[in-house]
């Protein structure tokens, strides 16, 4: 437990909390980064397959570069472990102010600052961050039980001498599937690996989709399903769970429709359809959510709750802001008195400018003026 008022505390030590302790630090604010896991970046370790390369993927529509050009991932792909190591040796050059192993529980008013409680004792911070990403992966919608239903792959061997399902069609999925084909061609293994998604079209970028064209010339057995439906969760006779996925609907003029679907038993299943906001937390510290309705969201789904946000990401609880993974894929954006829908893709360089809007607005709360480096590339 710390006796000190920080300027900022910042929960999570993802590229966001990273990029705005740095921020902080150069701009002579005291901050205090507090992450749950044993290092930062834990979450991208414990996601990204063995292998995945890291890009320096940014929307086609946005105009801004990264704002912190020494957290943006090289020009050329480099693989997750390459690229964390290098964070490693920024954050041990630049004697970042990061603790560890530090759970957080919530966070209580106090005079004039606010008191973040952990399971390692009471943190004190004028504002406080919230960069602890998207850690609940979003859940198969079927009828019935798909929650043995894999979300990230950490042993692409166990796939091996099985017919595998792959859900999803961006570069989390594709980057699955061709961990799974590596290590099947190891094995000489000629199980195909499926590959279903509920659009007509995959989309991956250049890089990821060169590198399983690579792995398919090399002998990867791949099937894709476009249009695909994951429909049913159920146990068959033998007690073995099981999910049906529709992958052909022909209408009948008599009114019964036919299908065509297949069956895979869950544990050959692995689902990368993305994640979303924690929003139990964000009830438990009392920041306001608005529900998504028909006509007024177009990115996220009915009935999805987003946070509500000023422009500089501060919540509707006073001092407490929230940035990165947590956000996406999009939130409320308060603008000039009106409320609309803003698209957040889950990026590392969304999660970078969230950390330099964040902490351009809080110097500007503080009354402190931002120093030379604080700056657009």
């Amino acid at each position: 437990m710390s006796t000190n008022i920080f300027d900022v505390v910042i929960i999570g030590g993802g590229p966001a909390g990273l990029a705005t302790a740095y921020l902080c630090h150069k701009n002579s604010l005291s901050y205090l980064v507090l992450e749950s896991g044993k290092a930062v970046f834990q979450g991208i370790a414990n996601s990204y397959p063995q292998g995945k390369l890291v890009y320096p993927s940014k929307p086609k529509d946005s105009p801004e570069p990264f704002l912190v050009d020494e957290l943006r991932p090289p020009d050329k792909p480099v693989t997750v472990e390459s690229y964390l190591q290098y964070i490693q040796h920024f954050v041990q050059h630049e004697n970042l102010n990061i603790q560890t192993e530090v759970a957080f529980e919530d966070i209580k008013d106090e005079r004039d600052h606010l008191a973040v409680l952990t399971d390692k004792g009471i943190f004190r911070g004028r504002r406080v961050v919230l960069a602890f990403g998207s850690s609940i992966p979003r859940e198969l919608s079927v009828y019935g039980d798909a929650k043995m239903v894999a979300k990230n792959v950490e042993d692409p061997g166990k796939y091996v001498g099985v017919k595998t399902l792959v859900i999803g069609g961006g570069n989390t999925a594709a980057d699955v599937v061709i961990a799974i084909l590596k290590a099947k061609r190891e094995f000489h293994d000629t199980q195909p690996v499926y590959w279903a998604h509920k659009s007509e079209k995959f989309d991956v970028n250049k890089e990821t989709a060169q590198r399983l064209g690579e792995e398919i010339l090399l002998g990867g057995n791949i099937r894709l399903l476009p249009g695909a439906q994951p429909r049913i969760g159920e146990v068959d006779d033998e007690g073995v769970d099981r999910l049906v996925i529709r992958i052909n609907e022909f209408k009948q003029t008599d009114g019964i429709d036919l299908y065509h679907a297949l069956s895979f038993p869950m544990q050959n299943v692995i689902a990368c359809i993305g994640s979303q906001g924690p929003v139990p937390i964000f009830d438990k510290l009392g920041i306001q959510t608005i529900s998504c309705t028909a006509g007024v969201c177009k990115i996220a789904k009915e009935g999805d709750r987003l946070v509500l946000l000023s422009s500089d990401f501060e919540s509707t609880r006073k001092g407490v802001h929230v940035v990165g993974g947590a956000i996406s894929p999009s939130y409320m954006k308060i603008c000039e008195g009106a409320i609309q829908e803003e698209k957040h893709p889950n990026l590392i360089y969304t999660a970078i400018n969230d950390a330099y809007k964040v902490v351009e607005g809080i110097l500007g709360k503080l009354g402190k003026q931002a120093s030379p480096p604080l700056h657009t590339p």
